[in-house]
């Protein structure tokens, strides 16, 4: 018993000393609200005994999914036909859905890493329609109760189910009851009282058409005659396709493969492929043990995208308020509760 209070005294002292440590740009602390903590792991949480509920395939999604990936390898033999303007527009598309997701819907709006004026809101808003991976305010919620409870069965994503279900798999079946039932209970305060937020979430499914499906394939037809085909196919399709596996590694490759550093007691592993793919996403055993933590990583800029793009919001004035965990923190933790091997710089 003595020595279980001494590892809660431990941890508390940690959790104090991460939090002070936790500052703006300025070097101020930021200020909390009442939703804060609800993507912190949830330890008291302990799985129903007994049978697990059947699994109910959704088989519009593996309909829907499957024609997605088609289209997507049409798109791969479609490249040789495509002018270097086009592909420089899929690039182009493929980073600004994903800092739809990274810098948007994940990092600002799920975790309240930092803070972001209206015009930034709008725009990573916009983005994350044209990534079309739900809106805002559900891929928020699943993503609260993914961190609170991950690797259980209320994690949408439960990594422990193996690759395919922690990849795609999750999106083709029925949510698991007690996926649902966390999520009814977050505190999604924060959410509801963002205009952007709930406006996009309003007029979620036209505006997927049009930032998603449209815009991509009408601005080469429009602006250097491409066709509309190719439009379709690469820019589009394809780009969409890309987006989506990238991010999924995230939840699928980087819960099984790598090293942690910081908390060998969990799935989540530094990933060098998956940071690559997902604009710096693969850092995650530092962001599950460090949710709060802008950057998603120790390293700041390096090999990060997502970053450095926070970082030009900040320097424009369009982005402010960027929680990060102190280095002495980070090594403190690292040293207790790492694999060994934690390296800096």
């Amino acid at each position: 018993a003595i020595s279980s209070l001494k590892l809660q005294l431990v941890k508390s002292a940690e959790t104090t000393v991460t939090t002070i440590q936790t500052r703006h740009r300025n070097g101020e602390v930021p200020n909390t609200d009442s939703t804060m903590g609800e993507d912190v792991f949830d330890e008291t949480y302990r799985e129903k005994e007994g049978p697990k509920p059947p699994m109910r395939i959704v088989w519009r999604n593996v309909l829907m999914m499957s024609l997605l990936h088609l289209g997507a390898l049409y798109g791969i033999f479609l490249i040789p036909s495509a002018s270097p303007l086009t592909l420089m527009w899929s690039v182009l598309c493929f980073v600004i859905s994903g800092l739809g997701i990274t810098a948007g819907v994940h990092r600002l709006w799920s975790h309240r890493a930092y803070k972001a004026s209206l015009p930034l809101r709008v725009f990573l808003a916009i983005a994350n329609s044209m990534a079309f991976q739900n809106d805002i305010y559900e891929w928020s919620r699943d993503h609260r109760v993914h961190h609170k409870y991950s690797e259980t069965d209320a994690d949408p994503h439960n990594a422990s189910r193996g690759f395919f279900f922690s990849h795609i798999g999750w999106l083709l079946v029925r949510k698991h009851p007690d996926v649902i039932e966390k999520g009814s209970k977050l505190d999604l305060t924060d959410l509801k009282m963002d205009k952007v937020v709930m406006f996009q979430r309003r007029f979620y499914k036209p505006s997927v058409v049009l930032m998603c499906f449209i815009f991509p394939m009408l601005v080469p037809w429009l602006l250097w005659d491409e066709s509309l085909w190719v439009g379709y196919f690469i820019p589009t399709l394809l780009r969409y396709a890309v987006v989506l596996n990238a991010t999924w590694l995230v939840n699928s490759a980087a819960h099984m493969w790598g090293n942690r550093p910081y908390d060998v007691q969990i799935y989540p592993r530094e990933n060098m492929f998956v940071t690559l793919g997902a604009l710096g996403e693969g850092f995650h055993n530092y962001h599950h043990t460090f949710p709060y933590d802008y950057s998603t990583s120790e390293f700041g800029c390096k090999l990060n995208f997502t970053t450095c793009f926070i970082n030009f919001m900040c320097f424009c004035g369009l982005a402010k308020e960027c929680k990060r965990v102190s280095k002495d923190a980070a090594q403190a933790r690292a040293q207790r509760t790492g694999d060994g091997s934690y390296k800096t710089g």
